[in-house]
């Protein structure tokens, strides 16, 4: 059975889309707003926190699946939204969520189709196996909004690629191909589009067919030695999001995305 996760209410209406249903161990997580990219509200946040959090509460439930729809994953914030709930502090939704999917202690798996764009990238650094689709678009283009990384990836994508390659992700915030996303550590595996979904469910029922406290003792071992580094980096990086978030360099960014325009940095030194 599918439950919604109910989120506040948004501008009237109910504004999280995330589809939560339990069967055989495996929690499964489904981001559903499709018509909008699977754009992600503060409501939407507050469904996948509570989520997750649920997940690590439930003896029952040994794995979580995190998943889109097949023709795409997320394609980051919602500008319009995040615009009319501000970051102000640490306890903004989406900051909670990424320290919640930092420190989930059950397995996660990934189902990647599409657009996976911004926190949708970074939250996978977090996911223990991430399956990408062939034709699965990554970015990270936070500097070309204003902003700066998040969830860690300061310090994550670094050490999965060395400097340069980081550098080469962050600073110019290009898309990337679903190979390249493999080659950088982003997903354990490429394959087809229509076969992505049932690999990740076959590899999250193989998890959870598993003694479960030697699971999560042994994801955390596998974090243990940088653990500190990325909670720093996670407190560190929200601190200068939300500072990013006031500059006039985002201001212009975000007026320039809403008009469907080219923004213009010129002024700014």
């Amino acid at each position: 059975m599918t439950l919604p996760v109910q989120g506040p209410a948004v501008g009237g209406q109910v504004a999280a889309q995330i589809a939560v249903s339990v069967a055989a161990g495996v929690l499964d997580i489904e981001m559903c707003r499709p018509e909008k990219k699977n754009a992600l509200t503060v409501a939407m946040y507050e469904g996948l926190t509570a989520a997750l959090e649920e997940a690590d509460r439930r003896p029952d439930v040994r794995v979580v699946l995190l998943r889109g729809q097949p023709d795409v994953f997320t394609s980051g914030n919602d500008l319009q939204d995040f615009l009319l709930q501000p970051a102000a502090d640490d306890d903004h939704p989406a900051f909670r969520f990424v320290r919640t999917i930092n420190s989930t202690a059950k397995p996660i798996v990934a189902s990647v189709n599409g657009a996976c764009i911004g926190v949708g990238a970074t939250m996978l650094l977090h996911c223990d196996l991430v399956y990408a689709g062939q034709h699965a678009v990554f970015g990270l283009p936070f500097v070309n909004l204003g902003l700066c990384p998040e969830a860690g990836s300061s310090v994550l994508v670094p050490r999965m690629v060395g400097h340069a390659r980081a550098a080469a992700l962050l600073l110019l915030g290009e898309p990337f191909d679903a190979a390249t996303a493999a080659a950088c550590g982003f997903v354990s595996a490429v394959l087809p589009d229509g076969e992505v979904l049932a690999h990740a469910r076959a590899q999250a029922a193989k998890l959870a067919a598993k003694p479960p406290a030697a699971v999560r003792v042994s994801k955390a071992l596998m974090r243990r030695a940088f653990r500190a580094e990325v909670e720093d980096a996670i407190r560190t990086e929200s601190a200068e999001f939300r500072a990013r978030l006031e500059s006039d360099e985002a201001k212009e960014a975000f007026a320039a995305f809403l008009g469907k325009r080219k923004p213009d940095f010129s002024r700014f030194s």
